[in-house]
């Protein structure tokens, strides 16, 4: 469970144990046959092997020389760094010359002995930066081999490129061999079945394109043969986790504005869904019998742990954390709504209400703008971006799913692609209209919210939206599609959902979206009040972004404010 401490800023882990019947929860303070293994102090990531007598971890090697005193010791006073290649940033951190290894040692009793990096002297990282954590490497069943994950490139080939692979290292021998070579986008989350036979991963197929489809594939660890298992699935998948027989493997996805509990048949391929309702399953903790143990979260309540019926699809609810600040709180209802769009296709909405809403009152109406653009608006809880806490100010909240959010199909998903400022800007201004018809819906105070890539959709709208708004609140949002891709680092995901670099003329894609999706352009309608907020460590979004659209809407006189974060990475 995380606390957060308001005086420390920063959240504390606890850790408890509850009956999978409901009970009372206990705290574990030391562990029953638990073990402290020592291993180096900078280690992270620590992964005991089957049979216990070997140990694996992550840890950071400086390979690179970086900084100006790296290069020239002689200039002790300077603090400069220099860079020949890319990525010289990412995400929030620039890059210093270390890299994330895979290390696997000898365990004698509890203590990691004669360490060995199984990935000497390679200028690659795993686990993956960002993000990526102890999920990206794994024992084999017979505990002599290491399957790991890592994007072997380098430069602008890394800056361009989602090609991770799955790679295998055999402890004794030393050799390294690729398991995934043929397979040209992510591969990643290598988890083996519980008899050892098979091994299961997620892959995307697409090069470049980091919201492809995530398939579940398995592999036949004997003959090594390949198998997509979702191939008859039209969704992404989250997380899976094979079920105790190895017979089936049970898998969360989007779907339909939430995020569900599915199974798949290894064998049949077919899938069948387990949990139906409004909530999203978030994570699979594990299995007895016939009962999965799940968290669960919805916009009216954050993550708790419940028991599901693999048979029945019932659920029970095990933890109860936060009753007690529940008991205080009038929750916002929270309904579906459905707009017909001009495409005859059907648009869905969370439209959040105030407690206490009467139809017979007037409201304020607050657009939200999701990010990704390719991420899921389900019925996530946000400690950032509450609807609740929108709501109980007396706003109506609503929350498409435009074009581009997964959970209605992979086509639906990839269709924003290349399409920034087209269907999903008409999939906001149908939903705003739509809804404005209502008889409780202030249409003199509509606003627009949103971050990353709803930051971009706030300053799009601000540009198009003729009259419909009265205010704008956008936050790391991306204002200049040129400037944008000349400073952010993670190129595969501008050069797909873009088009490409602007100066290639050639390129009828990227040029449409230069001159077509670039909120910058159409900065000559703006009119509007507007709140600019931007992290001065987003390197992805970056700083120069949110500077560019305050300073036009100052220079233009509209009533705005900016709001800087300088040491910190604050999007979607």
């Amino acid at each position: 469970m995380s606390i957060p401490n308001i005086e420390e800023n920063k959240n504390n882990t606890q850790f408890y144990s509850i009956p999978i019947n409901g009970g009372v929860a206990t705290e574990l303070k030391n562990i029953p046959n638990g073990l402290n293994i020592k291993t180096a102090p900078d280690a992270d990531n620590i992964k005991l092997s089957p049979n216990g007598k070997k140990v694996a971890y992550s840890k950071d090697v400086k390979l690179k020389p970086t900084k100006s005193t790296d290069l020239y010791p002689q200039l002790q006073k300077s603090n400069a760094y220099v860079y020949n290649s890319l990525n010289q940033r990412h995400w929030d951190t620039w890059e210093d010359g270390s890299y994330s290894h895979i290390f696997v040692a000898d365990n004698v009793a509890d203590v990691a002995l004669r360490d060995v990096d199984i990935m000497p002297t390679e200028l690659f990282d795993c686990p993956q930066k960002p993000h990526g954590g102890s999920e990206d490497f794994i024992f084999t069943p017979d505990s002599k081999q290491i399957v790991y994950v890592c994007k072997k490139k380098y430069g602008t080939a890394y800056a361009v490129s989602t090609n991770t692979d799955l790679y295998l290292y055999d402890i004794e021998s030393k050799h390294t061999q690729n398991l995934t070579e043929k397979m040209m986008g992510y591969d990643t989350n290598p988890l083996f079945s519980n008899h050892g036979k098979y091994m299961a991963w997620l892959s995307m197929k697409t090069d470049g394109f980091e919201s492809d489809k995530n398939e579940l594939w398995m592999m036949d660890w004997n003959t090594k043969e390949k198998f997509n298992l979702s191939v008859n699935w039209d969704e992404n998948i989250n997380e899976f986790y094979w079920d105790e027989n190895d017979e089936k493997i049970y898998f969360i996805s989007p779907y339909k504005g939430t995020v569900q509990l599915f199974e798949i048949n290894i064998q049949t391929k077919s899938v069948r869904q387990i949990t139906t309702g409004t909530f999203d399953i978030t994570g699979i903790c594990n299995q007895i019998v016939n009962t999965l143990i799940v968290t669960r979260t919805d916009m009216n309540h954050a993550t708790e742990i419940f028991n599901v019926d693999l048979i029945k699809g019932s659920m029970y609810q095990l933890t109860h954390v936060n009753d007690q600040f529940y008991k205080n709180i009038q929750m916002c209802p929270v309904k579906e709504r459905y707009t017909e769009i001009n495409r005859d296709e059907t648009l869905f909405s969370w439209v959040i209400y105030p407690p206490d809403f009467d139809s017979n009152k007037k409201y304020p109406v607050l657009l939200y703008c999701q990010g990704g653009p390719q991420s899921a608006l389900s019925q996530f809880y946000s400690f950032r971006w509450n609807f609740q806490l929108m709501a109980s100010q007396g706003y109506i909240v609503i929350a498409p799913n435009r074009t581009g959010m997964p959970g209605w199909g992979t086509e639906w998903n990839a269709n924003i692609s290349k399409d920034w400022g087209g269907n999903p800007m008409r999939d906001y201004l149908a939903a705003v209209d739509e809804i404005s018809t209502e008889s409780y819906v202030d249409k003199s105070r509509i606003g627009a919210v949103g971050a990353s890539y709803g930051g971009y959709s706030v300053f799009m709208l601000a540009g198009i939206h003729e009259g419909r708004f009265k205010t704008f609140i956008s936050h790391c949002g991306l204002f200049d599609l040129k400037s944008w891709y000349g400073t952010t680092e993670e190129l595969w995901f501008a050069n797909w959902d873009i088009g490409g670099a602007y100066w290639d003329t050639d390129n009828r894609d990227a040029q449409y979206s230069y001159k077509n999706f670039s909120p910058s352009n159409f900065v000559k309608n703006w009119n509007t009040p507007i709140l600019i907020i931007q992290g001065g460590r987003d390197y992805r979004v970056p700083i120069e972004q949110g500077l560019q659209a305050f300073q036009a809407a100052q220079l233009k006189g509209i009533e705005s404010r900016f709001y800087i974060f300088l040491m910190k990475i604050i999007g979607c």
